[in-house]
């Protein structure tokens, strides 16, 4: 790297929908330019942003509420443009009947708990009673009429909540539905004070993560495949799920990031965006 004194620290999010934007770096020498930090979400957003990684995945809140400090790496994002399949209310009853019961949020999540609470509140007229937990779908529902998932535990549930009588409701599908745009829910950041004095580092690093998100979207029946021989879901479930997910961060897609922070702003969730919106770093 041109102006390497140590590898960059960047973050590795441990769920199925982030691999394939690092699916390419394991297939290459990529990962022996960085310093790869393996963790959940809500770990590595409070990483980046205590500096104990410059450059990594940081949930749509989060980013919002440390906007100041970060710059957003361009076209890469997880998100989805309908169902997302892995960012879900799982529940004993409708979301309209939720109103006034238990409901508990998942540890690791961000931005699809702030998601629940503003489809639930605006859209369904719901004020549950929130309480957090960790991401255990049968211990949460002990106590809660509801229970909001993330990730690899929310897939599961999406195939096994509804045999047991339950009703699951994709969080993503209702964003669409409600405001007929994408949602997004993690987006890659830099920290600005690194982006200044790496350039060229933050650069090399954006370059891998381009190359091995293209390389996976072409091969994505084979990623499949092979991601199948570790994980409990076939290759077709797997294919499917990858292909509901758009890793893209365009046009419509920072249209989705403005109307949720604006949402969410208006709440007294996060800070309001800038009128100039997201500040993306510069090559």
């Amino acid at each position: 790297m041109t102006d390497q004194l140590r590898r960059p620290r960047v973050g590795h999010i441990q769920f199925l929908n982030c691999l394939p934007i690092y699916w390419g770096l394991m297939r290459s020498a990529s990962l022996l330019d960085v310093d790869l930090h393996r963790d959940t979400p809500d770990q590595l957003n409070s990483a980046l942003v205590a500096g104990d990684l410059d450059i990594g995945p940081i949930s749509l809140v989060e980013y919002l509420r440390h906007a100041d400090e970060l710059l957003l790496l361009p076209d890469i994002a997880v998100g989805s443009d309908g169902p997302v399949l892995s960012v879900n209310l799982v529940s004993t009853r409708s979301p309209a009947e939720l109103d006034g019961r238990p409901v508990a949020l998942g540890s690791t999540s961000r931005t699809g708990v702030l998601l629940a609470q503003l489809l639930l509140a605006d859209r369904y007229g719901a004020e549950p009673e929130y309480f957090r937990t960790p991401p255990d779908l049968s211990q949460m529902l002990r106590k809660a009429d509801g229970a909001v998932l993330i990730g690899d535990p929310a897939l599961r549930a999406l195939y096994e909540a509804p045999k047991a009588g339950l009703t699951v409701t994709d969080l993503a599908q209702e964003w669409k539905d409600w405001t007929g745009l994408p949602m997004v829910f993690a987006v890659w950041a830099v920290r600005k004070d690194f982006a200044a004095a790496h350039p060229g580092q933050v650069k090399d690093v954006y370059e891998a993560f381009r190359r091995s998100k293209e390389l996976c979207l072409a091969e994505l029946d084979e990623v499949a495949e092979a991601t199948s021989r570790w994980e409990p879901f076939d290759a077709a479930t797997l294919a499917g799920y990858f292909r509901a997910l758009d890793f893209s961060l365009g046009d419509r897609q920072i249209s989705g990031l403005r109307e949720f922070a604006r949402r969410a702003a208006a709440r007294g969730d996060v800070p309001a965006l800038p009128v100039g919106g997201p500040e993306f770093v510069s090559f």
